[in-house]
């Protein structure tokens, strides 16, 4: 003789009022699929199964890469917000001295760098002029070849706008004594106008990861040629 387990009376009225509730609970539906094919047994193929598996594992993959997309797509908002914040801040001075203020200070704290250095390069010693004492610690005025050199560090081939580096610390020269803490920094080769020598724009940072080398630069490619066209104004 054989014997089956009955359904609950109610639980069967349930299921046959509401099937939807089995179909969406995806736990139920592979605990029935299971079930489904241990009565089979061995010897049979289920090929819709298997097809349905394959779904699930294709529509988990989408799922994760859906959310993947939205999260970089995320990042990337609050990238530009927040260069364009910077920017805006950036424009606001009408003297060089308080331009240069606020470069290192709010400009710095929306852009989460812990230093800012703006390289001018020059054949004469401009930190032998009194005025020069008071434009602060962000500004760094070297001899000619210095920001060609110090962004490829010596290596042949051209000289990109914008380098993005990991280190086990900056250099004293251009961060003082903050130097010791700097784990990553932004490099942007600045073009002054015709007639005038390259400039940097350095932004270092304590947080190793905030500048790698495999970040995208469009954001602070776009920075640096605002930054440029100010310059200009400023040096004109």
């Amino acid at each position: 003789m054989t014997s089956s387990l009955k359904i609950d009376d109610d639980l069967r009225a349930t299921i046959i009022a509401r099937p939807t509730v089995i179909l969406d609970d995806k736990d139920v539906m592979h605990a029935l699929i299971a079930a489904n094919e241990k009565a089979m047994g061995s010897n049979i193929v289920d090929l819709r199964g298997i097809a349905m598996e394959r779904l699930e594992r294709r529509l988990d993959r989408l799922e994760d890469t859906h959310r993947s997309v939205i999260a970089a797509a995320y990042e990337n908002l609050a990238g530009t917000n927040q260069v364009h914040r910077a920017i805006l801040r950036m424009l606001d001075p009408v003297d060089f001295e308080a331009f240069l203020r606020g470069l290192g200070g709010e400009v710095a704290d929306i852009l989460r760098v812990d230093a800012v250095r703006l390289v001018l390069e020059s054949a004469e010693r401009a930190e032998d002029d009194p005025a020069f004492s008071k434009l602060g610690d962000v500004l760094r005025v070297a001899e000619p070849g210095y920001v060609s050199q110090y962004v490829t560090e010596g290596r042949m081939g051209g000289l990109r706008p914008v380098t993005l580096r990991q280190r086990a610390a900056g250099d004293p020269a251009l961060y003082g004594g903050k130097a010791g803490d700097i784990r990553s920094e932004a490099c942007l080769v600045l073009d002054l106008g015709p007639g005038r020598l390259p400039g940097m724009l350095a932004f270092g940072a304590e947080d190793p990861h905030l500048f790698t080398p495999q970040q995208g630069t469009d954001l602070l490619a776009f920075f640096a040629g605002v930054f440029e066209r100010s310059m200009r104004r400023w040096l004109a």
